[in-house]
Parts: C-alpha cells; structure tokens; sequence
C-alpha cells in the first residue's frame, strides 16, 4: 500500500527507550522529517504485535535491545492535502521500554543514534507529538 493516499490508515510504533535518566533518540535518515531528532520507531508488519515490532525498530534504528516494554499512548496523524482529501494516515502507537544492551548506533532509517539527559531533549526541536509523549514516559518512569 503506498503511504500517500493510502486506502486505509498505516500503523507506525515508536519507543521511548529510558537508559538510568537518559532518552534514546535518532536522526531522521528519510522524509518525512529528514535529519530531525525523533524517537525510534516505523510500521508494524503483517503478524507481528506492536511490542515485538517496537524491539525490531529499535534495535534495526538504533542496536540497542529493550525490555519491559508498556503502552503510553496512540497518536492519529492525520495530514489532508489542499483539496481536503487525506495524503497521509498513521495510527501511531507509542511505548516505553528500558534499554537491555547495546551502544547507540544509527542504523537502517537513523543516520545518528544516542543517549541524551533529559534535560536537553526539549532543545533539539522534537515534533510536539514527540516531546509530549516522551514527557507523558518520564512521568511513567516518576523522573
């Protein structure tokens, strides 16, 4: 299915991984948002629940494995084009999960990867979706 002018909404995970009081977050290495700071995260595949894809993203993103994943929250993007009719449609599914092992490594979708102290994460110009849900993860966390 192509992502623009989909038939039907397209399902993305994204992972708030903690490491101590650190964040794990990427450089976009593909539009959209190229080169942007992001969480890890892409499209859940056929058969697989969003937990396992969560794990599969991150360590394709990033090399890192996670544990003790959990739901934080879903997000619809939604985004119509000038005549109104919908370009894209995401059900984007976010989690919170503790690093397991591995060094932050850009990986497949990432051209940067790294553990950043929470006080800095609201400097790097994350989408607002993005910096809530990572809040809404420290808070879960009682950080």
């Amino acid at each position: 299915m192509p992502r623009s002018y989909p038939d039907r909404p397209m399902v993305g995970v994204g992972a708030v991984v903690f490491k101590d009081n650190e964040v794990l977050l990427i450089r976009r290495g593909k539009e959209p948002r190229r080169g942007d700071w992001s969480i890890p995260g892409g499209m859940q595949e056929l058969g697989e629940t969003i937990f396992a894809a969560a794990a599969r993203e991150v360590m394709e993103e990033t090399a890192i494995a996670i544990q003790n994943i959990a739901l934080i929250d879903v997000i619809d993007s939604i985004t119509p084009d000038a005549h109104g009719r919908v370009r894209y449609h995401y059900t984007l599914v976010d989690v919170v999960a503790e690093w397991q092992s591995g060094e932050a490594v850009g990986g497949s979708d990432a051209m940067h990867a790294e553990f950043m102290p929470l006080h800095r994460v609201a400097g790097t110009g994350l989408w607002s979706e993005t910096q809530r849900i990572i809040n809404m993860a420290r808070d879960l966390r009682g950080l």
